[in-house]
């Protein structure tokens, strides 16, 4: 047994050793818990609050105002666009500008003072968000009382809240074209974090030397496989998405896998350029859990992104899963075209093309 003990405490101190010395490692080990114990803790928030909305003031007198500032006051909707119609404000929501809008007929101070039972304004909801279309929801009971005057009690309902896109509120239809960006994101990018490492520790590296292939021929050989791996995973992700959940496709397919092959190609390169950071498989994959789970909780698939302090959603646009989000809602769920997601499609292009370079450059066909 003091034999055990002796050889078990030399193990031991052998392996801490190693730890130590292994910076990534150690780095991982530390700045793990801490960052997305900061990040994390701060930036999820299911209290939604300052949602951007539209407003179409018909009225467009001293009630509508009032009305205005006291429904920015709950600061549940800040209206930081105008519009001249129900139709206008439909289009706002439905190119992502806002997701809701509030409409003000002309005839809304009169419904009010008769006391009709009619709503006085109505107030249109992006209910493709099931946690942000709740939030809004809450102002179907807010009751407005203009100065002084007190309104006439057979006023019942005074908002009248309409969701777009899911009237019904089923959650999948958010989740499932956010899980289709995640599963490509937790694919692609492990699947490539871990190839040039393998290379190096099967010894496949010392044929790689001896053969005129250039490095930047060898990253797009690489992807190349892995592209056709992630097309099929579309494909199988929107069919059971249909079949299984009722998804409604309101977009054209080929617009949907256009984008899925930049933002493939996107992880992939960035996969590849972990593979050429990390020294082992699990290094590799430490590094990777380390994108993976900010891309998860920052992107706007778990928590709604506009409840994110403002250095939290900074920090979200760097990630192309929070921008293949946009994309892919806008395009199944309320029919957006590719002209007008084509600022995040750009960065995806350019976001794919700067880590295939980057990869590029860091690899060397060299033993050590």
């Amino acid at each position: 047994m003091p034999a055990a003990f002796v050889r078990i405490i030399a193990i031991s101190r052998k392996e801490f050793l190693h730890l130590v010395h292994d910076r990534l490692t150690f780095g991982m080990v530390v700045m793990i818990p801490l960052f997305q114990l900061v990040l994390f803790g701060y930036t999820i928030n299911t209290d939604v609050r300052h949602i951007p909305a539209a407003v179409a003031d018909n009225l467009n007198s001293g009630f509508s105002r009032q009305l205005i500032l006291d429904l920015e006051a709950t600061q549940i909707l800040d209206f930081n666009q105008m519009a001249t119609s129900p139709q206008h404000l439909e289009s706002l929501i439905q190119d992502g500008v806002v997701s809701a809008g509030l409409y003000i007929p002309h005839d809304g101070e009169q419904r009010y003072y008769e006391g009709e039972g009619r709503p006085l304004v109505q107030l249109l909801v992006d209910g493709s968000d099931t946690t942000l279309a709740a939030a809004v929801r809450q102002l179907s009971n807010f009751s407005f009382q203009p100065g002084s005057t007190v309104a006439n009690q057979s006023q019942s309902q005074q908002i009248a809240v309409r969701l777009l896109y899911n009237p019904e509120r089923r959650a999948a239809l958010f989740t499932v074209p956010g899980l289709l960006g995640v599963i490509l994101t937790m694919t692609m990018v492990m699947f490539t974090s871990i190839a040039i490492v393998r290379e190096r520790e099967r010894g496949n590296m010392e044929l790689l030397i001896t053969t005129p292939v250039r490095n930047l021929e060898l990253m797009l050989g690489k992807i190349i496989p892995y592209i056709g791996i992630g097309l099929i995973q579309v494909s199988v992700i929107l069919f059971l998405g249909v079949l299984l959940f009722n998804i409604p496709v309101a977009g054209k397919l080929l617009a949907i896998y256009t984008v899925c092959l930049i933002f493939i190609v996107a992880n992939l390169t960035l996969g590849l350029t972990i593979s050429t950071l990390a020294r082992n498989q699990l290094a590799a994959m430490q590094m990777f859990i380390f994108i993976f789970l900010p891309s998860m909780l920052l992107s706007g698939f778990m928590f709604p992104f506009v409840a994110m302090p403002k250095i939290a959603q900074l920090l979200a646009e760097i990630l192309p899963l929070t921008h293949f989000l946009r994309i892919i809602r806008g395009i199944v769920l309320r029919g957006e075209t590719l002209n007008g997601v084509a600022i995040d499609i750009l960065y995806l292009i350019g976001f794919a093309m700067f880590f295939l370079l980057v990869s590029a450059v860091r690899f060397s066909k060299r033993l050590d």
